[in-house]
């Protein structure tokens, strides 16, 4: 009897199957071990990883390295995958005409107009011209709210005020007429005097409606067609606000640029395609579709798609240490989504939520890197080490051991960067194929149209049920059901959104976030990812493109441990009438462990 060892080195995880072949030939599988990947796949940084990986699964059966007979790792996928992302509207507003603001606790109500002042000027202004007062933190609000109503006093018409502390309301409350009041501009000095101004603040309930619409400020501040056209982003970064204030400044103080969106060359071996990005995500896979075989992607020079492709790249040669020049994209998954992008010249990093694609981009890389891997794990445990198959079809042999299934069989496995997958027909003969766009993917559409800017919490987000903590002793759940809890919860949670991880709470502290939008772009950044690629990639390998042709998939690795993710690939791939699931390998493993088990299983032929 000879024990091998098979080990699945992965993006985040490196798994071990141990087993022991017997003098008949047979095969026992006896333990298994799940650890941390250490460095980036297909490195000789993983070398630490896979002995912590073999140590931990050894120690289960008593035995140590120096006991194995063979080691079988897999031959990584040849594929680096990365995501950019890009706005694509054609115009990109740099600077504007308009300055826009909106604090979280105006004071007052209404909409002022006027000319902007200081408030230490006031005693030297007017009679009878309109004015909306600037107070910088250093006057705090009694002495500005005495000298306000001062003015009142002298006939000198205040229409609104622009704070630099959060002391709105403060003054409102001292003040004998009621006026807007906006507060918290950080960055007062930057306010110009002797320039329009306008201040909105809604009645309790309501959000704004003059300042969120362009002919609105285009009303107020006499604006020409042309000069509206720039001043939309304002608006729309101020839609749903309850309050603002928008800035005329004086002509050339900011300027705009525009960058258009540009063109994507999609090369095949015998047909290029290109598009334009403007035209969206579903005209850009179409594409990719029509080539079909991709050669390379190219964008175009100057424009924001050229610049995302050449980062990407560059990206991509940092990581395989190939010249960028070498590069070659072979696949590429495009996703519409919205992104904040921020108002320049705005006082308080105001954002406008503007349409943007998505692209996870894949590059093939060559086996070198594995190559390495075995000769220094050879050299250091001294156990000979043998590269014995490619990821998918490993996976495919060790998924097989999940009970009610049979040939042929499809095998599912969505990762970080790339969804791959591979058929196995009655006669053993695989079809295996890598795709672009995951996990990763879905991280950053989150990130982006949450603004949260956060990527940690963003893969909490993606990976876990969220509820909101109701009182210090109970939650109510997504689903509706209400938890109880025997002591207290964090003061700090009261009222907050909650990702519920297994023996954790994380809040999430961002104002504007309801428990409905956070379920809804989770579940519709998994469905424009992992449900479209999942189909595209399944389609690739189906017996004539034709996806009721292919019986039987299982679901396999940490994606389909995911708390939603299987449930919405089976019920799309019901709809051809496809058995799906979670994987369950050798009847113990779950989803986890297929690839290490089929290089155990592969030994024996």
């Amino acid at each position: 009897m000879k024990l091998i060892a098979g080990v699945d080195i992965g993006n985040s995880t490196t798994e071990v199957c141990i087993a022991a072949i017997k003098d008949d030939n047979t095969l026992e599988f006896l333990s298994s071990s799940l650890t941390a990947t250490t460095g980036v796949k297909g490195t000789v940084d993983n070398v630490t990883g896979v002995i912590n990986g073999l140590t931990e699964a050894l120690k289960k059966i008593g035995k140590n390295i120096r006991d194995l007979s063979l080691i079988r790792i897999n031959e990584a996928a040849p594929v680096v995958c990365g995501a950019a992302m890009e706005t694509i509207t054609e115009t990109v507003i740099t600077g504007s005409t308009m300055i826009g603001h909106n604090p979280s606790t105006p004071g007052g109500v209404g909409l002022g107009v006027g000319e902007i002042i200081h408030i230490n000027d006031l005693a030297d202004a007017t009679k009878g011209k309109n004015y909306i007062v600037v107070i910088p933190k250093e006057i705090g609000y009694e002495e500005a709210s005495i000298m306000i109503n001062k003015s009142f006093e002298n006939d000198i018409d205040v229409k609104a005020a622009i704070v630099q502390s959060d002391e709105a309301v403060l003054i409102n409350n001292r003040l004998k007429k009621i006026i807007p009041i906006v507060d918290e501009v950080r960055q007062i000095e930057k306010i110009p005097s002797g320039v329009v101004a306008a201040v909105e603040v809604a009645p309790e309930g309501k959000s704004i409606s003059t300042l969120s619409n362009p002919y609105g400020i285009a009303t107020i501040f006499d604006l020409t067609p042309e000069e509206t056209k720039y001043v939309i982003p304002i608006s729309k970064s101020l839609m749903g606000k309850k309050s603002a204030v928008v800035i005329k400044t004086p002509r050339g103080q900011v300027k705009e640029r525009i960058i258009p969106a540009g063109n994507l060359l999609i090369m095949g071996p015998t047909m290029s395609s290109k598009v334009s990005v403007d035209s969206g995500a579903e005209a850009i896979m179409e594409s990719v579709e029509e080539v079909g075989t991709i050669d390379d992607v190219e964008g175009e020079e100057n424009t924001n798609v050229g610049n995302m492709i050449k980062n990407l790249k560059n990206k991509m040669a940092n990581i395989t240490g190939q010249k960028v020049d070498k590069i070659k994209i072979k696949d590429i998954f495009a996703v519409d989504t919205t992104v904040p992008v921020k108002v320049e010249g705005g006082l308080a990093g105001e954002t406008s939520m503007e349409k943007a694609v998505v692209l996870a981009a894949m590059v093939k890389t060559d086996t070198l890197p594995m190559i390495e891997i075995a000769e220094k794990l050879q050299r250091k445990l001294g156990v000979f080490v043998k590269i014995a198959g490619v990821e998918a079809v490993m996976a495919t042999l060790g998924a097989l051991t999940t009970p009610g299934t049979k040939l042929p069989l499809a095998i599912l496995d969505i990762g970080g960067g790339s969804t791959d997958a591979a058929l196995i027909d009655e006669k053993g003969i695989v079809k295996s194929i890598h795709m672009a766009g995951a996990g990763e993917l879905v991280t950053m559409l989150i990130d982006s149209e949450l603004g949260l800017n956060d990527r940690y919490l963003s893969e909490e987000i993606k990976r876990n049920p969220i509820g909101k903590v109701e009182s210090l002793f109970h939650i109510r759940m997504e689903n509706r059901e209400i938890k109880f809890f025997d002591k207290p919860l964090n003061p700090r949670y009261y009222g907050r959104i909650v990702i519920l991880k297994e023996n954790d709470m994380i809040p999430v502290f961002k104002e504007d976030l309801t428990m409905e939008k956070i379920i809804y772009v989770r579940r519709q950044a998994k469905d424009k990812v992992f449900v479209k690629n999942a189909i595209r990639a399944l389609k690739k390998i189906a017996p004539e493109n034709n996806l009721r042709r292919i019986p039987n998939v299982v679901l396999v690795g940490g994606s389909a441990l995911d708390f939603e993710i299987p449930e919405m690939i089976l019920s799309e791939l019901s709809k051809y009438k496809i058995i799906a699931g979670r994987g369950n390998i050798r009847k113990i493993e779950g989803p986890r462990n297929a690839v290490a088990t089929g290089l155990v299983m592969s030994y024996l032929g």
